[in-house]
């Protein structure tokens, strides 16, 4: 199998998050792709929209976090936090992206309910 730069940072991504090999991800995820005919090509572009789209809020909250804790590091020495909203609406932003993502499965799953 060939994968480009980002396809395999993705799938190591996603296998590190599991606790799995590369390999043993794709195995994985490719056996249950074939064991679910069901399934059409449009729900798997789909569903892989999502998981890019989980995997971009993750980034966005670790640079949130990392915001946070420089602003708490601030506030706690005496010091005035100016950047304060942005850092908040930040992870307001990472937040709604979470929440958007979850209603895209929840609305897949009633979907395939019907």
């Amino acid at each position: 199998m060939r994968l480009n730069a980002q396809e395999l940072a993705i799938i190591q991504s996603g296998a590190d998050h599991v606790g799995m090999s590369v390999a043993g991800f794709m195995a994985h995820c490719a056996l249950a792709a074939a064991c679910d005919q069901s399934r059409t090509a449009a729900a798997i572009a789909t569903d892989r929209d999502i998981l890019m789209a989980l995997f971009g809020v993750r980034r966005q909250f670790g640079w949130a976090g990392s915001n946070v804790n420089q602003v708490a590091k601030i506030l706690n020495s005496g010091g005035d936090a100016p950047h304060l909203d942005a850092v908040l609406a930040d992870l307001q932003r990472a937040a709604q992206a979470v929440q958007r993502a979850a209603d895209r499965v929840e609305n897949r799953q009633e979907d395939r309910a019907v």
